[in-house]
């Protein structure tokens, strides 16, 4: 099914109505994948003190693309929404690679520095990385990774032809207003508040494997005052300003190439539509009225059992993009 005709039928369940609460329920109760395959680990280095662990799920079917899995913002490769659609692509016979960023799952603790939402650098050699074990590849990433995504395709960079294309789901793309309204709104409190807790995990792990780092737990009241503390000095900006600046993916979509779509619901708590709003681009950019922050739990069952909207999404753009490549 085309992407829009599935975006037009969203209909969200009725007892989990509104942006907050799709948010919530989806991200709390991740769900169980169904027969997870076997995974394959692999260690990458990302640079002086920066490891990344990737895991990958073998391809059965040699002739379709392997698909890159990007988790978000105090996520990993163990999120529930990354297993879930590991484990369907992998019972479709993809090959699926779930990356973990720098300090994030089976790397935590392995880097002297946390990743950001500018980490293009990292994502750009992951690519690379598996570009050279297979020659086609589909990235998705999700909210912090969809923004990195979105800055590594248009910051001018000499894009492999081996990526077909590329699907950024809820992606913070004008990172100074997610992060203001994470950190202020009333409504999303408990979000700020989930998401500095993970950080403060994996801030834990890095001081005590690498004791003389920057120390992330300055600051771990709001996702702003981190970003002030440790995010724009660690990375190198002259200050959190510039650091939203240099970063947000807003400003890269006009130069984006490669197929690209954007998935995101117009009630997303901290993404608002208003953010995607006369951009002049190649990008297509899907807005459904509800779903929240890659919640999308639907009215209905999808064609795989269950009311995993945003699974079905990310399937189904997958095959798209396979069948479009076959016919060109």
């Amino acid at each position: 099914m085309k992407i829009e005709q599935l975006v037009n039928s969203f209909s969200p369940h009725p007892a989990i109505k509104g942006g907050v609460s799709q948010t919530i329920l989806g991200s709390q109760f991740p769900g169980k994948p169904e027969a997870f395959p076997e995974l394959i680990p692999h260690t990458l280095d990302l640079g002086v003190d920066a490891k990344s662990i990737i895991f990958e799920i073998e391809a059965r079917d040699k002739e379709k693309p392997v698909v890159l899995l990007a988790h978000g913002m105090g996520g990993c490769s163990g999120s529930g929404y990354i297993k879930r659609i590991a484990a369907k692509l992998g019972a479709l016979g993809y090959g699926v690679f779930m990356i973990n960023h720098r300090g994030s799952g089976a790397g935590i603790g392995l880097s002297s520095s946390l990743w950001n939402g500018g980490s293009s650098e990292d994502l750009s050699l992951m690519v690379d990385y598996i570009l050279k074990k297979h020659l086609q590849l589909l990235v998705v990433g999700f909210s912090l990774s969809g923004n990195i995504l979105i800055k590594y395709l248009g910051e001018g960079r000499s894009i492999p032809d081996g990526l077909l294309g590329a699907l950024a789901v809820n992606p913070p793309i004008d990172l100074r207003v997610a992060s203001h309204t994470l950190s202020t709104h009333r409504s999303c409190w408990l979000f700020n508040r989930y998401y500095m807790k993970l950080i403060g995990n994996q801030a834990r792990a890095l001081i005590k494997n690498f004791p003389d780092a920057s120390d992330p737990r300055g600051n771990l009241s709001t996702i702003w005052n981190f970003d002030v503390s440790y995010t724009a000095p660690v990375g190198g900006y002259k200050d959190v300003d510039d650091y939203y600046d240099q970063c947000s993916g807003k400003n890269y979509l006009k130069n984006i190439a490669t197929p690209t779509s954007i998935l995101c619901a117009q009630d997303d708590p901290f993404v608002p539509p208003e953010v995607f709003r006369n951009q002049s681009c190649n990008v297509d950019i899907y807005q459904p009225k509800g779903g929240g922050h890659m919640g999308y739990i639907s009215q209905q069952r999808t064609p795989h059992g269950d009311r995993r909207w945003m699974d079905y999404v990310v399937l189904e753009w997958i095959q798209n993009m396979c069948k479009r490549e076959i016919f060109r």
